[in-house]
């Protein structure tokens, strides 16, 4: 059976010598894509401070920008930005006109100078690109952050949804070009998406990476609200994309089948399928941290405790049983499109 303790528990950020909480308070719900009331999300920031996590989560896309200002109020008021372990990223469009975003370093210079502006701060401990740039060379990338690690504007380089031989090659570049290298991955990883556990978890492992892992909740389907006999709920979520919640496609069935399961679980278990879903993440050997994306303070409250929860070889082997290991209930949810399966690149 699963044993519970009280303790917040940290560990190390790969090889960096970084000591951060195994959840991470990820803020895409700060602002207008899902919280609007900036001192409702800076409260939420403050209690989750208070309860011992240290690692904050933030992009430039989120909200487009507001995100990061409300995240950098939060810290001023809080006065414990040297205890805190602030990330950030960059790479998507933040306006619609050539130059605005991508892994140029034109656009990373832009980009970095707009974020530290907005988070009210001097530097940022880990930068990371957002998405793979199939128009840059990743030595193009590498060497603007490694400037802004010399400028001491950026302590840390990260990536975000990196194919495991993309991985690789930042790797091999920074080794073979003397530049610094991305000491972390982010990618989504929970019960029901699992496919990185085949490559990417053990390409993280084996170059000493820190592994920060994004939705492990999978988008709310592990709340516990997704169960046989009662209606799916209206979330914050199925309002913007009613698609992702459409049982008549087989994909998201079979998802709701599987969730369903883990549910009964949990039930079968004695506790909530939130703390459930954390704690398997958290499991893997490979992962640094989950990164939980509360949008209000009783959703924050209920996964403080997941990553004190302990799950044993029985509960793991049961889940394996319902989502077979290295599987995607819904390939769609990898968070990675590969560009080179378009069409265009395929035929001549």
């Amino acid at each position: 059976m699963p044993e519970q303790s009280s303790a917040q528990p940290t560990t190390y950020l790969g090889r960096t010598g970084m000591e951060v909480s195994r959840l991470a308070l990820g803020t895409m719900m700060f602002g207008d894509w899902g919280n609007k009331d900036h001192e409702a999300s800076i409260r939420i920031i403050h209690r989750a401070l208070d309860a011992g996590i240290n690692f904050i989560d933030t992009a430039d896309i989120y909200s487009f920008g507001e995100s990061e200002e409300i995240v950098g109020k939060a810290i001023a008021q809080s006065g414990k930005r040297d205890d805190i372990v602030l990330a950030t990223k960059f790479f998507n469009g933040m306006q619609q006109r050539p130059n605005y975003r991508g892994g140029s370093r034109r656009w990373i210079i832009r980009s970095v100078e707009d974020s530290l502006r907005r988070l009210g701060t001097d530097y940022i401990d880990l930068y990371q690109i957002h998405r793979p740039d199939e128009h840059t060379d990743i030595e193009e990338s590498l060497g603007a952050l490694t400037d802004l690690v010399s400028q001491g504007k950026v302590r840390y380089i990260g990536s975000s949804t990196f194919q495991p031989s993309q991985v690789v090659e930042a790797q091999w570049t920074s080794r073979e070009h003397h530049l610094a290298r991305f000491v972390t991955e982010q990618p989504p990883y929970s019960m029901l998406t699992r496919g990185i556990e085949a490559d990417l978890l053990p390409t993280t492992q084996r170059h000493g990476m820190g592994t920060l892992v994004w939705s492990p909740l999978a988008g709310g389907w592990l709340s516990g609200k997704f169960r046989k006999g009662e209606d799916l709920p209206a979330t914050h979520r199925s309002a913007r994309d009613p698609g992702r919640y459409d049982l008549a496609n087989p994909k998201i069935a079979a998802k709701f089948e599987a969730a369903d399961k883990l549910g009964a679980l949990a039930d079968e278990l004695g506790i909530p399928l939130v703390h459930l879903a954390i704690a398997f993440v958290l499991r893997h050997p490979a992962v640094t941290s989950a990164i939980i994306g509360p949008r209000t303070m009783e959703q924050l409250e209920s996964q403080l405790a997941a990553a004190a929860l302990e799950l044993d070889g029985a509960t793991l082997d049961r889940i394996d049983e319902i989502v077979p290991p290295g599987t995607n209930m819904n390939p769609d949810d990898a968070g990675f499109s590969n560009f080179w399966l378009t069409p265009e690149r395929r035929r001549r």
